[in-house]
């Protein structure tokens, strides 16, 4: 099964995370199949917290991909700040 799912990335203490694309079977930082955006939970400043390609991910969706829990809040959170940008 295809799943949309966040890999750790960032030093000890920051972390970074990308969201991506992969089979479950993969590791949480392995082999991935696209990435789709990221997510700064320590984001300050200028920094961006969330940056996500919606559409990619619907794609995806639509294909019989899955998200986990917190890409789907993550998801719902985009969703907003493209809706409220267009």
């Amino acid at each position: 099964m295809v799943k949309i799912r966040l890999a750790r990335g960032g030093a000890k203490g920051r972390p970074f995370y990308h969201i991506v694309v992969t089979d479950q079977r993969n590791k949480r930082d392995g082999r991935n199949i696209e990435r789709v955006g990221f997510y700064n939970p320590v984001a300050s400043g200028n920094d961006k917290r969330l940056e996500l390609d919606v559409d990619k991910v619907q794609t995806w969706v639509g294909k019989g991909a899955q998200m986990t829990d917190k890409v789907r809040a993550l998801f719902k959170e985009a969703d907003k700040q493209a809706k409220a940008a267009a």
